[in-house]
C-alpha cells in the first residue's frame, strides 16, 4: 500500500481516500468529521440508525448495507483507509437476534477485509470491551483472557481476531481499537441508548433515572472526541496487526454516574433501580499503555466537564 501523506504530530491523514462504514452513526459521523476537510470520505451506511444530518457537507454516502458484498465492494473500490465501524451495537439486541448480530459484525466484516485485501486498503476495525466479559482482574490489558458474554461480544471477538489474522496471513494492514463505554453529541435515544445519553435525558425531562441492578457496576466512559483521535492515530501507525484498548483508564460506579448526572442537571428526578440485565460485566476499566506507547494515545475529556457540555444541546432538543 502507498500510504497517503500524514503529519506526524497530528497523525492525521492527508490527500486520502477514506472510507467510514456506519458514517452517518454515533462515532462514525465524528471521524468523518474530523478527516473531510483534507481526503475524499465516502460514508456506507444504510441509515437505519445513522442520520443524513449527522453527514458533513462533503462527504459522499452511499446509501447501502455492510452486509450487501456487492455495496462493500462499490464502497472500497480504490480505498487507502477504512475505517469500520458500522455494527449492531445492542447487547440486549444480540441475545434476541444473534443471527443478524453475527451477520452484521461478524460475516460483514469477513467481507470487508476481503476487500481491503484486494485494495491493498489499511483497515481500522472498532472491536468492543464486551471481547473480554467478567476481567480477572483490573485493569483490563489486550493480553486479558478473552470471554464474552453475549453473541455481540462474540461477534466481536470473532471480528477482531479476523483483523489481526488478516494481517497475519495476507499483510492486510490492520489495526484494531477496542473501545470501551463512549459517549458524546449525536448519541442517540431509545431502547439501547448509552447509559450517559439516557441518564441525561431521564434527568432533564423529569423521569426517573433507572439503574439496571444494584449500580454497584463499574464502566470506563471515553468521549467521543478521543475515540476519533485515537482513530487517526490507527490510520498512521507503523503498529500494524495491533489491537488497542480505547478508554480512559478511570472508572465510576453506574450509581455514582446517576448521581452525578442528577447532580449536572439540577434535577429532581429520582434514581431507582430495576432488575439486572442479562449479559452485564460487573467491572471494566482499561489498561492504556500499549495505546499510549504505541499509539500515543491520550485521553484527555473529564467525565465531569463532559457531560455539563452536553446539557445544553439536549435541552434544546427537548
Amino acid at each position: 500500500m502507498t500510504k497517503p501523506k500524514t503529519e506526524s504530530d497530528t497523525a492525521t491523514l492527508h490527500d486520502a481516500t477514506v472510507l467510514v462504514t456506519g458514517g452517518a452513526g454515533f462515532i462514525g459521523s465524528h471521524i468523518a468529521d474530523a478527516l473531510v476537510d483534507e481526503n475524499d470520505v465516502r460514508i456506507l451506511d444504510n441509515l437505519s440508525n445513522g442520520s443524513r444530518s449527522n453527514l458533513p457537507d462533503d462527504a459522499t454516502l452511499i446509501e447501502g448495507d455492510i452486509r450487501d458484498p456487492v455495496a462493500v465492494r462499490t464502497a472500497m473500490q480504490d480505498v487507502d483507509v477504512v475505517f469500520h465501524q458500522a455494527a449492531l451495537i445492542s447487547v440486549p439486541e444480540s441475545i434476541e437476534r444473534p443471527q443478524a448480530s453475527q451477520q452484521t459484525n461478524a460475516v460483514a466484516t469477513l467481507e470487508l477485509l476481503e476487500a481491503a485485501r484486494r485494495e491493498d486498503a489499511r483497515l481500522v476495525l472498532a472491536s468492543s470491551v464486551a471481547i473480554y466479559g467478567t476481567p480477572e482482574t483490573m485493569p483490563v490489558s489486550e493480553s486479558a483472557p478473552k470471554d464474552p458474554q453475549s453473541p455481540y461480544g462474540v461477534d466481536k471477538l470473532t471480528a477482531d481476531l479476523y483483523a489481526r489474522l488478516y494481517h497475519d496471513l495476507h499483510g492486510v494492514e490492520t489495526v484494531v481499537l477496542r473501545y470501551f463505554n463512549v459517549y458524546g453529541p449525536r448519541q442517540s435515544g431509545g431502547a439501547y441508548s448509552g447509559v450517559i445519553d439516557t441518564f441525561l435525558e431521564q434527568a432533564i425531562a423529569g423521569q426517573p433515572i433507572t439503574v439496571h441492578g444494584d449500580g454497584d457496576q463499574t464502566r470506563d466512559f471515553v468521549h467521543v472526541d478521543d475515540v476519533v483521535h485515537a482513530n487517526l492515530a490507527a490510520a498512521t501507525t507503523d503498529h500494524v496487526g495491533r489491537a488497542f484498548n480505547i478508554g480512559t483508564g478511570e472508572s465510576i460506579t453506574i450509581r455514582e454516574l446517576a448521581a452525578l448526572v442528577q447532580d449536572t442537571t439540577d434535577s429532581a428526578s429520582e434514581i431507582v433501580h430495576t432488575e439486572g440485565r442479562a449479559g452485564d460485566v460487573q467491572r471494566s476499566r482499561a489498561e492504556l499503555t500499549r495505546a499510549r506507547t504505541e499509539l500515543g494515545y491520550e485521553p484527555s475529556n473529564s467525565l465531569e466537564a463532559a457531560l455539563e457540555a452536553l446539557v445544553p444541546g439536549l435541552v434544546e432538543a427537548d
